[in-house]
């Protein structure tokens, strides 16, 4: 069984998070979806949120190709989770040059440390290059419309979230 690992912070998942996940269903038989559990990020939406999030739009992307899509939160080592989940491929969506820059390294680092684990990286698809979960945060927060970027249950827990009476 080919099991890959698609990290993330997922805060929130996108179109471009579903993008790369629809189309890594082809390449394994179980794709592991790890949600990091990034404090230094300070997510908007907790860890179960974002879990919860996954569940309902991801995991349904696998039945076309027979796909087993897993939602797993990790805190660990990129690399150590992959291990922990039987993972031989580690997924990265790249959508620029820069993108590849911080990955490049990180796959540097990854094979030092365990060099059974390959990565492979999927661009984005051109209409999702620009979608990044920072960004689409921001335009919610300034009541801009996010409809293009997140699907519509993602879009309305963003708006539950920045516009609640208690939020600024």
């Amino acid at each position: 069984m080919r099991v890959g690992l698609y990290p993330g912070t997922f805060d929130p998942v996108t179109h471009g998070h579903i993008d790369i996940i629809r189309r890594a269903c082809s390449l394994v038989d179980r794709l592991v979806i790890g949600v990091a559990i990034n404090r230094d990020k300070g997510p908007l939406f907790s860890l179960d949120e974002r879990v919860a999030m996954i569940r309902e739009e991801c995991v349904p992307l696998g039945k076309p190709t027979g796909t087993e899509i897993v939602v797993h939160p990790f805190e660990n080592l990129l690399i150590d989770c992959a291990a922990d989940v039987g993972a031989t491929v580690i997924i990265r969506g790249l959508r620029a040059v820069a993108d590849f820059e911080y990955e490049f390294q990180m796959v540097g680092m990854n094979r030092s440390l365990n060099n059974a684990i390959e990565t492979v990286f999927l661009m984005a698809d051109a209409k999702n290059q620009a979608i990044a979960s920072k960004l689409v945060k921001e335009i919610a927060r300034l009541g801009g419309d996010v409809t293009k970027f997140v699907p519509p249950s993602v879009k309305a827990a963003l708006t539950a979230r920045l516009h609640a009476p208690d939020q600024p």
